[in-house]
C-alpha cells in the first residue's frame, strides 16, 4: 500500500503532514483540550514518553509560541516545556529535552531543576508499549506504564495540576481508575475523535492533583496496592474483581468532538489538485534514532553478506 492510499484511508495521517505535525496523535491532545481546556493558565508543562514529539509540538504551539510573539512578554515569562523520553528526538522550539527513564526519581530531579525548583502545571503522557494484540496483556503492561508515569508525576506536578495519560480500556480499568482517584478528585476517561473506534485506547484526564495527607513519594506503590483489595490494608492481593458487584465502580467516559468532525475509521477521497494528480507528502520528521535501527542494520549487513557470497560463487 502506497502513501497515497494511507492518506485516503486515514484522514488524520494526511492532515498531520499537511499541518506540520510529526504524528497524527497531535490531534488527540488538541481534541482533549477542546473538551477540557487543559492549557489555560499553564506556564510549566512536561511531556513524558515524548518521542517523536507531536505532543511536544502541540505544547510549543499552544503555550510557548503565543507567549513569544506577545509584545508584553519577557524571557522570564515564557512558558517552560520539558520533554522526557529514552529515545532522542529532533529539536522543537521552546522545548527542553531530557533523555531519561520516567521510572527513575533522578529524572524527576532533572525536570524540576529546569523549572528552577518549581513544579509543573501540566503533565501529559502518550506513551504505550509495543502492542501484542492480546488485549489483556496489552492492558496490563500499559497500566504499569501509567503507574510509572504517576511515579514521576508525584514528584514534578504541583497541587491543583493536571495529568493526562493514554490508557487501554479493559476489565481492569476500574482498578486503574480507583488508583488515579487517590491523587485526583476528578478523573475522566476520554476518547478523542482522532482515536480509532477499533482501538481500545482512551485517555485518562486527571484534574486537580491532591495527594493524600502525609503522602510520601517513595511509598507510592505501597499505597496503590491497597486499592481493590478486600480489606484495603492487610490483604495486598490487588484485584479489580473486588470493585465489581455491590462495589462496582462507574467510570466517567466522554467521547470528544461531535458528528461534524472527521471520522478516524472512515476513508475520505483525496483532495483535487490543479495538476490532476495528488502527491502524498513525506512525514514531517522521521525518527532520528528509532529502536528498530539496529535490527535494520543487521538485516542490511546480512543481505549484503549473502550478495557478496553469491558474487564470489559466480566468479569461482
Amino acid at each position: 500500500m502506497g502513501k497515497a492510499s494511507r492518506d485516503k484511508r486515514d484522514i488524520y495521517y494526511r492532515k498531520a503532514k499537511e499541518e506540520g505535525w510529526r504524528a497524527r496523535s497531535a490531534f488527540k491532545l488538541l481534541q482533549i483540550d477542546e473538551e477540557f481546556n487543559i492549557f489555560e493558565g499553564v506556564k510549566k508543562a512536561v511531556d513524558l514518553c515524548a518521542a517523536p514529539g507531536s505532543w511536544s509540538q502541540v505544547l510549543s504551539r499552544k503555550l510557548y509560541l503565543p507567549a513569544k510573539v506577545s509584545l508584553d512578554s519577557r524571557d522570564g515569562d515564557l512558558p517552560l516545556i520539558v520533554a522526557v523520553d529514552l529515545q532522542p528526538m529532533a529539536p522543537i522550539e521552546g522545548v527542553i529535552q531530557v533523555q531519561g527513564d520516567i521510572t527513575n526519581a533522578r529524572t524527576a530531579e532533572v525536570v524540576i531543576r529546569h523549572f528552577d525548583g518549581c513544579k509543573a502545571d501540566l503533565v501529559v503522557c502518550d506513551g504505550a508499549p509495543d502492542v501484542t494484540g492480546l488485549h489483556d496483556m496489552d492492558e496490563f503492561v500499559q497500566s504499569h506504564l501509567i503507574l510509572a508515569g504517576l511515579t514521576i508525576v508525584t514528584h514534578v506536578l504541583k497541587e491543583g495540576g493536571t495529568f493526562i495519560a493514554k490508557i487501554f480500556r479493559g476489565k481492569d480499568t476500574s482498578l486503574l481508575y480507583c488508583q488515579l482517584k487517590l491523587f485526583f478528585p476528578k478523573v475522566t476517561f476520554a476518547k478523542p475523535k482522532s482515536s480509532r473506534n477499533s482501538s481500545i485506547e482512551a485517555f485518562a484526564v486527571c484534574e486537580d492533583y491532591s495527594p493524600p495527607l502525609g503522602f510520601i513519594e517513595k511509598d507510592l506503590y505501597r499505597l496503590l496496592e491497597k486499592v481493590g483489595s478486600p480489606s484495603g490494608a492487610n490483604d495486598l492481593d490487588c484485584a479489580s474483581g473486588c470493585l465489581e458487584g455491590p462495589n462496582k465502580v462507574y467510570i466517567p467516559f466522554l467521547a470528544c468532538g461531535d458528528l461534524s468532525g472527521y471520522d478516524s475509521d472512515q476513508s475520505y477521497p483525496l483532495p483535487q489538485v490543479v495538476e490532476g494528480t495528488y502527491r502524498s507528502l513525506d512525514p514531517v520528521q522521521p525518527p532520528i534514532a528509532p529502536p528498530y535501527k539496529t535490527a535494520l542494520d543487521l538485516k542490511k549487513a546480512a543481505s549484503q553478506g549473502i550478495r557478496q557470497l553469491e558474487n564470489f560463487s559466480l566468479d569461482s
